[in-house]
């Protein structure tokens, strides 16, 4: 596989962008070699600068849930995109995407446009203290919700601890009202809310989290989350960034809500933007009337609800039906038994981990409750099966620690070919 034009962008972006990239895992840091620059999309393809085609398990990481430039969201992008790329003024087709949001997700009355699932993650912070009157914010170890200070946090040498600043530039000060806890660690949650229940505006979580590989919540520890919550004044913010509208027509929640258990702010991302920067924080009325311009929390964007990004957002979304679910699921059923039996045939350890149609490897022989059990993984065989993968034709998430991504447009003979590629890719990673 050649891919001289690709390094030849990466050279040329590093004098402009730092590392080449704007945003760090695209930089191939986690597996080595030369990042990719990709110029094309289709269906379930992409294509890079030196012309390769590959299957892609990437798909903008969740977004692309109908596949690539399907012909309906480009349509209705274009139909629009050339009345104006933007206005700064309200439009149509925010409201049009709101109800729609509004209609597949029943605790959400109303929602608020941003640009990127940190603004959405970063308001609703605001906004569960501003209705809680309260500081203290609680998050689980290896669950990422953006790259605001006061979730950009590490934890501390205990158990259960405050959280300390995760990067140069974030002070003791940004994350002294964050207390950080090991994700699925239901007894050291339950001991928080004993000692310092009244102090907790809120206790934030990924609905089911991929941004340490998919490490799904074990039974009844969002429903423990909720009540915690509730019995103590506190709200729960549900980050449904990665999974809002790809696991279901109402996400996570909406696949689990027999459990008896309702946040109480919603984040969403990703889908809802069908590929575009737009995301969005929901919940019921008397929360989000504390908003500006009805309350007093301030928020604000120039490009929040844009009218290109709304567009293709809903154009998505509608494509989004019962079928589509349906066969999402079953691809990446097939894919994750599939290439988990390639991985068994070599002797490679490994666990396979889902989370509706989000699925990852990790090359470990345990199952991963935690940011730490995955930790243990071999993140150098996980490279190598990476760039066998790419040089078999199938682009992957270039990190261990990330959930892969399958779309509708993925069809039979796709699905061959990236069993096909893992079978040889096994045997290289096995050496």
């Amino acid at each position: 596989m050649k891919i001289e034009n690709s390094k030849a962008w990466h050279e040329r972006a590093q004098k402009v962008i730092p590392g080449g990239v704007s945003s760090p895992v695209r930089a191939f840091s986690a597996v080595g070699g030369t990042p990719l620059y990709m110029v094309r999309g289709e269906g379930s393809h992409v294509w890079d600068v030196d012309g390769n085609r590959y299957i892609d398990l990437v798909g903008s990481w969740g977004p692309m849930i109908v596949g690539h430039a399907h012909p309906e969201v480009i349509a209705a992008v274009n139909r629009v995109s050339r009345l104006s790329s933007s206005f700064g003024a309200p439009s149509p087709y925010e409201v049009e995407l709101a109800e729609e949001i509004v209609k597949r997700v029943l605790p959400v009355e109303k929602v608020r446009f941003v640009s990127s699932g940190t603004e959405a993650v970063m308001t609703s912070v605001r906004l569960a203290r501003a209705a809680t009157g309260r500081n203290l914010l609680v998050k689980f170890v290896g669950c990422y919700h953006g790259h605001s200070d006061a979730l950009l946090v590490q934890a501390g040498s205990g158990v259960m601890t405050l959280g300390l600043p995760n990067s140069p530039g974030v002070t003791a000060g940004a994350t002294q009202d964050t207390i950080v806890i090991n994700y699925n660690d239901a007894p050291a949650l339950e001991q928080l809310f004993v000692s310092r229940g009244e102090e907790i505006a809120a206790v934030i979580t990924e609905a089911a989290p991929a941004n340490m590989g998919v490490v799904p919540p074990l039974p009844g520890f969002n429903k423990l989350i909720a009540d915690l919550c509730h019995k103590n004044g506190a709200l729960m913010i549900l980050d449904e960034v990665m999974t809002g509208f790809r696991i279901s027509q109402g996400g996570w929640w909406e696949s689990v809500a027999q459990e008896g258990w309702t946040p109480d702010i919603f984040t969403f991302g990703k889908v809802i933007g069908g590929g575009y920067p737009l995301a969005a924080l929901g919940a019921n009325s008397s929360i989000m009337d504390l908003l500006a311009p009805v309350g007093s929390v301030y928020q604000a964007g120039t490009l929040s609800g844009n009218p290109v990004a709304s567009t293709a957002g809903l154009a998505t979304l509608q494509l989004c039906d019962e079928a589509l679910y349906s066969k999402l699921d079953t691809r990446a059923q097939q894919l994750s038994k599939g290439i988990s039996a390639e991985l068994d045939s070599v002797g490679i350890e490994h666990s396979c981990q889902s989370a509706g149609n989000l699925f990852s490897f990790f090359f470990t022989p345990n199952i991963v409750h935690s940011y730490a059990d995955a930790k243990q993984q071999d993140v150098k065989q996980f490279a190598t099966f990476f760039h066998a993968m790419l040089d078999n034709g199938v682009s992957l998430p270039p990190s261990a620690f990330e959930a892969w991504f399958v779309n509708g447009a993925m069809s039979d003979n796709d699905v061959e070919l990236i069993l096909s590629a893992a079978k040889k890719s096994a045997q290289i990673a096995a050496k």
